[in-house]
Parts: C-alpha cells; sequence; structure tokens
C-alpha cells in the first residue's frame, strides 16, 4: 500500500513543477485584489495586471527549470520572497493612501516606522493573503519539486521563456491598441480631447512615461511594473543615451518656463521688506478650521484667504511634497526618486535663496530629528542656514512633556532667541500638533486631552474628536506666535504665511483604510479629488482683508510670495503668480486629473464635473488643451529635478 502511494507521488512530481509558476501568480492575484479598483461597470481592460501576471509566471518558471535543482531553489526562494514584499508593500501602502510607490520611495519607509501601529488596523483580508504567500513560499522551499534535466525539457523550457520575453515586449503594444480602440469608439469630443493620442491617462502615456505608479499597475501588473521601475530609474539613467536626452530635456523646460512669465501687478511689493514666517501646517483639512480655531480663523478673515488651494501629492510623500514644492517652486518627481536624491541639486530659486541674497537670515524650525526626511541636509541645500531642531535647546524633562506642544518654540528662551534673532529675518516652521492618528490613546491626543478635556466624546467620533484637539493645538500656536510678534514690537513689521501640506488622510475606519465618505462630508464636498483643496492664508498686521478665489496649486505659492514681497526673481517657475491678471489659475495632478474655475476633470473616474453642482459644459478643443497643459506640467515639472535644471 505504502509503496503504491509512494509510486503514485513519484508520477506527480512532474506536475509539482507548475507550482513554481503558478506560486508566481499568487503573488499577482494577490495585488489584483487590492490595487485594482471597479469605479463602474466591468471592462476587460482592467484584468491587464492578471494577463501579464501569468506571463511573468511562465517567464519565471521556465528560466527555474532551466537551472540545476540547488541552484533553482536558491534563486526561487530570492525571487520569489522579493517580489512578496514588493507586493506587500505596494498594497499597504494603497490602503493607506491611494497610491503606489517606486522603488526609490521605499527608502522613505523608516520615516514611517514611528506610525507602524497603523498596521494592526488593516483589513484582515490583507494579514490573511500576505501570511499565505509567506506560507506558500516556505512550503515551496521545503518541498520543492525535483524534475529530470532532460534536452527535451530544456529545449522546452528554452522556448517557453523565449517565448514569454518576446509577449512581454508585445503585450504592451496591445494594450495600447485595445485602449486606442475604446477611445476611437468613443465620443467626439473624447477624442478631440486625447488629441493625438497624448491624454495623460491613456495606456501608452503611463507606460512609456511612468508619470503615476498605480496607473502603471494597471496597465502591467505588479512584476512588469517593477522591471519598468528599475530599468528607468536605476539602470537606464547609467547610459549614454541619458546624457544625450538629459540636453535635449533642459532646452525643452526652458522653452516651456519661458510662456509663463508675469509682469508687475497691483499687488507687486506689498510686504516688501518686511520679515517672513512661513508655517506649514500639518494636516490641517479646511474642515477642522471654524470654531475650535478662533486664531486661524481671524488671520484667514483678516488676511488674504485662498480658498480655491489645492496640493496635489506627486512624490511617494506627501508632507514632504509639498515641502519641497513651496520652497523650491516645483513638485517631486511623480515618477519617483528619493527626495535625498536631489540633495545635491541646485536650489538658488528657492525662496529661502531669494531672500538670503536680499540679506535676510534664513532658519527651518521643527521637533522633529533632523534626519527624518534628510531636513538636515535639505534645508542647507535648499538655502536655509540651519534646522533648528528643537530638542537640541531642551533638557530631557521638558522634552518627555513639552515635545508635544507646539507652541514649546515660544516657551524656551534658547528656541525663542533663535526665533526672534536680530536683523531681518526668513522662518520656516513645520508644526506637528494635526499630526495623525485620531485615536485618544495616541501619545499626542492623550496629551492634548489633558490640556482640554471637554474634547473627549465631544462629537461621538473619536476620529473627529482628535482631529478638533490637534487642531486646537495648532491654533495655540499662531496665538502664542501672534502674542511674542506684538511683546517684541514686530508685529508690524512680520507678514505669515501658511499653508497645508495635505487633507487629513490619517482619518480612518475602523479597518485602517481612509475614511473618505467621512471626510467628504466634513468639508462639505461630493467628489474625492477635491479632497485636495487645503487652507492656505497669508496675514499681516496691515493688509486689507482679501479673499482670492482663483484655482491654485501648490507651485504657485512661491511666485505668489515672490511678487508680494517685491522680489524680482532672475528665474522662470512652473507655478504662476496668483495676482497676474494673465493667468487663469488651475491645479494639476499626476495621473492627469485637473481644476480649473468652476470646472474639473476626474481622471480616475474620466469624468468633468463642475465645483458648484452644476452640469458641467465645455467645448472639445478646450478639454484638449487642458489634457495637454497638464501633461507639459507634469512631464516638464519631473524633468526640473531630473536635468537638476537650475544650475544652469
Amino acid at each position: 500500500m505504502l509503496l503504491s502511494l509512494r509510486r503514485f507521488l513519484q508520477r506527480l512530481q512532474p506536475l509539482a513543477v507548475l507550482l513554481l509558476p503558478l506560486s508566481f501568480l499568487l503573488i499577482e492575484l494577490f495585488g489584483f485584489f487590492f490595487l485594482s479598483y471597479w469605479p463602474g461597470e466591468f471592462e476587460l481592460a482592467q484584468l491587464w495586471p492578471l494577463a501579464f501576471g501569468a506571463l511573468w509566471a511562465v517567464l519565471l518558471g521556465a528560466l527555474l527549470w532551466l537551472l540545476p535543482r540547488k541552484a533553482s531553489r536558491i534563486v526561487y526562494g530570492i525571487a520569489y520572497f522579493l517580489m512578496v514584499i514588493y507586493a506587500g508593500f505596494q498594497t499597504g501602502y494603497f490602503l493607506m493612501f491611494g497610491q503606489l510607490m517606486w522603488l526609490s520611495d521605499l527608502r522613505y519607509a523608516s520615516e514611517g516606522a514611528d506610525y507602524a501601529n497603523v498596521l494592526l488596523s488593516y483589513p484582515l483580508v490583507w494579514w490573511l493573503g500576505l501570511i499565505s504567500l509567506i506560507a506558500v513560499g516556505v512550503l515551496m522551499l521545503w518541498k520543492f519539486p525535483r524534475w529530470q534535466r532532460s534536452q527535451t525539457g530544456m529545449t522546452a523550457a528554452t522556448a517557453l521563456a523565449l517565448s514569454a520575453v518576446l509577449c512581454a515586449v508585445m503585450l504592451p503594444q496591445l494594450v495600447f491598441y485595445c485602449d486606442y480602440q475604446a477611445l476611437k469608439n468613443g465620443s467626439e469630443a473624447d477624442r478631440l480631447a486625447a488629441g493625438d493620442y497624448g491624454r495623460m491617462q491613456s495606456a501608452e502615456a503611463a507606460y512609456d512615461n511612468l508619470f503615476n505608479a498605480h496607473r502603471l499597475y494597471q496597465v502591467c501588473g505588479l512584476h512588469q511594473m517593477l522591471c519598468k521601475d528599475l530599468y528607468t530609474h536605476h539602470i537606464y539613467p547609467h547610459t549614454p543615451a541619458y546624457v544625450s536626452a538629459q540636453k535635449a530635456a533642459v532646452s525643452q523646460i526652458g522653452q516651456y518656463l519661458s510662456q509663463g512669465e508675469s509682469a508687475d501687478n497691483d499687488m507687486t511689493g506689498l510686504f516688501e521688506g518686511k520679515d517672513v514666517i512661513l508655517v506649514l501646517m500639518e494636516s490641517m483639512d479646511d474642515w477642522m478650521i471654524g470654531e475650535h480655531t478662533p486664531t486661524i480663523s481671524r488671520l484667514m478673515s483678516e488676511g488674504i484667504n485662498f480658498t480655491q488651494f489645492y496640493t496635489p501629492g506627486y512624490g511617494g510623500i506627501r508632507t514632504f511634497n509639498t515641502e519641497f514644492c513651496i520652497n523650491t517652486g516645483s513638485y517631486l518627481s511623480s515618477q519617483g526618486g528619493y527626495a535625498f536624491d536631489y540633495v545635491t541639486n541646485h536650489f538658488d530659486q528657492s525662496l529661502a535663496s531669494e531672500l538670503t541674497d536680499l540679506g535676510y537670515s534664513a532658519k527651518t524650525f521643527h521637533y522633529n530629528d533632523p534626519a527624518f526626511y534628510s531636513r538636515g541636509e535639505f534645508s542647507p541645500a535648499m538655502g536655509y542656514e540651519e534646522y533648528v531642531y528643537y530638542r537640541d535647546y531642551v533638557s530631557e524633562d521638558a522634552w518627555e512633556d513639552q515635545q508635544y506642544d507646539d507652541t514649546l518654540l515660544f516657551e524656551n528662551d534658547g528656541l525663542c532667541d533663535e526665533f526672534f534673532r536680530e536683523g531681518q529675518n526668513f522662518n520656516f516652521v513645520i508644526t506637528r500638533s494635526a499630526h495623525l492618528s485620531y485615536q485618544y490613546n495616541e501619545v499626542l491626543s492623550w496629551w492634548g486631552m489633558k490640556k482640554y478635556p471637554e474634547y473627549w466624546g465631544m462629537t461621538g467620533s473619536e476620529e473627529t474628536d482628535c482631529a478638533y484637539l490637534k487642531a486646537r493645538l495648532v491654533d495655540d500656536f499662531f496665538t502664542r506666535l501672534l502674542e511674542e510678534l506684538e511683546a517684541r514690537g514686530r508685529l508690524e513689521d512680520t507678514v505669515i504665511i501658511a499653508v497645508t501640506d495635505h487633507y487629513t488622510y490619517g482619518y480612518r475606519h475602523d479597518d485602517g483604510a481612509t475614511d473618505y465618505e467621512t471626510l467628504m462630508q466634513l468639508s462639505g464636498i461630493d467628489r474625492q479629488l477635491l479632497l485636495e483643496r487645503t487652507p492656505c492664508f497669508i496675514w499681516s498686521a496691515d493688509i486689507q482683508p482679501m479673499v482670492a478665489e482663483k484655482t491654485m496649486n501648490t507651485a504657485d505659492l512661491l511666485p505668489t510670495v515672490l511678487n508680494l514681497l517685491g522680489v524680482r526673481s532672475s528665474y522662470h517657475y512652473i507655478g504662476c503668480d496668483a495676482f497676474d491678471p494673465n493667468y487663469d489659475g488651475f491645479a494639476p495632478f499626476s495621473d492627469g486629473s485637473w481644476i480649473c474655475g468652476n470646472l474639473g476633470y476626474d481622471a480616475s473616474e474620466d469624468a468633468l464635473f463642475t465645483l458648484d453642482g452644476t452640469k458641467p459644459v465645455a467645448t472639445a478643443e478646450f478639454l484638449a488643451e487642458m489634457h495637454r497643459r497638464v501633461e507639459a506640467f507634469v512631464e516638464n515639472n519631473n524633468l526640473i529635478l531630473k536635468t537638476d535644471y537650475y544650475k544652469n
């Protein structure tokens, strides 16, 4: 009996070899479950990732068959578990932020280590899927299949591998063709809006330009996406062809930026000669500002309130993306790349560099370690004299109690002296108080509840209670800032610029996913894309109140501030001065979405919409121009960093 069973299992052994490619396909299925969304009616095009996954499963399986068993086992273990890790990072990041990462963005993982507890609230199905993939890999290595290395088998495996490589090259062309046919069979307006098939969200544009990681995944799946990312971002830059392309790109950027040059206007020099305080309000969403933020509300009503200011995410990290953009005038590349890769770039066009050239003293102030987001290196690179780390000025006992409060900046004599130093100053402050997460037992929320216990149970929602509480703590910072400015006789000579880095994506369901539905209700909007609208205001004691309703994006802030300060820069920026009468104002997103005035386009749904809820009306010519405009913006923005454009 046992002998018969052994013989039966031996006969099945060749079939066990099929488990090698099948295990790689399981990884693609895991990714597909979490990364493919279904915005409406099912379409076959949504299955392309699985087609590419099956292709790569065959290719990897064939390559393993060509190797001796021992070598094959080692290669399998390395390849399989690297792909499992890659799929785990991508799906986990997507569940949290609604987007994917590039390989270079994985180096930011250490910056998120302090918030690893969020993983505990991830859906059970994600954990079960990831654990199952790990179990499959362990089982395969333990019971690795055996096979006879015959000439026939080697020939068949070689033929399979070559066929798979050929298909991996040709299959994208089939995707492009099907995508083009779908467009061709659409309405005349859609065809005209797409222009020369250069529509930002097209499969071909995503595959060739890598403008958005999730859109690339939708075209070719996890395995081929990884290979595209690896070659484009880590191999190609070391080839001679890359050097030639860089020279052509610099010329292209120059032509593009020269089209946006603006002249002086009625707001030019309004704040000339004043001290400047730029505040990045971490996670301060628009719905959090109101009765719980009396000081911020007053500053917005007394100053310039930009009511249609959008902070699109371009790089893999939302906070540093906005931080980088308001300082340098351009976004991080939507094609990925660790921000520190650009620390050797030239930033003579930055706000700090422009102001220090005029005699300002420029410093950055934040509670976090200089190594976080490499700010200790980046601040000097962007023109700041110093990154002032609060911990360097506070005793151990005081730090344990006060590190959670942004007003620590004004409660410590050493920090206060640095902030209100002699001469003309430019201070960049990054607040911390409103940062996620929004639970009672989170350390900053717990500390804040001791100061303001009335927020516990105030709204019936733990997330909302903590968000309003943290907004109150940020408001305390502005209250203390005004008090100190007045006490030191510097209030009349200072302009305060405040901008939020991103909406409150840390507001979550019980399962850990961002609660977009509640956030939209709180913000009074009906579309997820509009969550990107965030607070931005500029205040000075002698300014007349003003509401600026023109659509703006993060890149517009720097040229707007320079104009208000009367700084006549010798550089061209990708953003525009908000007060330039020739600038219509628009917000471009890396996935091809855009907002211009009352009209917007949501690439995730391929749909037009209006901000006031009326029926969207636009000519095909206008739509075509807007698609080309966004595509040109994203392409040239990416090239600015890639070419170190401002060194020229």
